[in-house]
């Protein structure tokens, strides 16, 4: 019982303490990515969105992200701890949706030849680890996509 009790007072602690890592300045950020090329270039007629999960809490536990609607053929790809995915959308409104133990939805607007980058964040579930989606900054973007493995894609473009 006491053994079972420390390995979880364990986890815990290093769940808290990789929580609290603070963020590189943004100075950093703009330095690491000045020579930085994106894995997949952008097209002059499509707008290209990078989904990326930086964080290795819940590694094992894949988010799905889907495109406009939450069916399986609208299945972009998902990603692990530390990787992202990458695909094409037509210019205008779109909804991105990643699922977890829980649905994250967030609605974006694409241009032609723009890049949108949004972040998996990880939170703790009931049975498994829940997530939210936030829109980054182009550098924050880069950077996070640069430092991050290539998740699961299942199709570049819908």
């Amino acid at each position: 019982m006491m053994k079972a009790l420390f390995k979880t007072a364990a986890v815990f602690s290093v769940a808290l303490l990789y929580g609290c890592a603070s963020a590189p300045s943004m100075e950093k950020m703009q330095d690491e990515v000045a020579h930085y090329s994106l894995p997949k270039p952008v097209v002059a007629d499509k707008g290209l969105v990078y989904v990326v999960r930086p964080s290795n809490v819940g590694m094992m536990v894949r988010f799905n992200v889907f495109l406009d609607d939450k069916e399986a053929d609208s299945e972009m790809g998902y990603n692990r701890g530390n990787q992202y995915i990458y695909f094409y959308v037509t210019p205008g409104q779109h909804v991105i949706s990643s699922k977890a133990e829980n649905w994250a939805d967030m609605p974006i607007t694409v241009k032609a030849g723009e890049v949108v980058y949004l972040k998996q964040e990880v939170e703790v579930g009931v049975m498994m680890a829940r997530n939210s989606l936030k829109m980054l900054s182009d550098v924050e973007g880069r950077y996070l996509v640069k430092d991050a493995a290539l998740g699961t894609v299942a199709k570049e473009s819908k």
